[in-house]
């Protein structure tokens, strides 16, 4: 099982952001920051979830269990619907990614749950 938390962030609304996820299976840790360009808090949360598939399925993930404090995209992912058109088109990839793992679940956690993940983000800001 890949345990996956996640995290983006911006300076700014828009502002420069950045990705930063935390990847755990079979007791191993991976630490990724993306650097996302200009974009909002929102869309930089969206990008983090879609990355961190990207990064499951290159590495042939069968279970991926992502934790996130974001409720827009828990809520979003779990819906398959989001009202704001600038998020749909990655909604969309992550659920057409999602569908590529057998066992996908997703989750919400608060942000004190979440500090690694988000340090990644904010270290992810400083590479734009």
């Amino acid at each position: 099982m890949f345990e996956v938390n996640i995290d983006g962030a911006s300076a700014g609304n828009p502002g420069p952001s950045g990705a930063g996820i935390v990847l755990k299976q079979n007791g191993k840790l991976e630490h990724f920051s993306f650097p996302l360009g200009e974009m909002d808090n929102h869309l930089a949360e969206f990008t983090a979830c879609m990355k961190a598939l990207e990064i499951c399925i290159e590495n042939h993930a069968q279970t991926v269990w992502i934790r996130s404090d974001s409720q827009a995209l828990v809520q979003a992912v779990e819906k398959e619907f989001v009202k704001s058109a600038a998020y749909k088109p990655v909604l969309q990839e992550i659920l057409a990614l999602s569908q590529q793992i057998p066992l996908f679940f997703i989750k919400w956690v608060p942000s004190k749950e979440n500090k690694m993940a988000d340090e990644l983000a904010r270290k992810a800001i400083h590479l734009n």
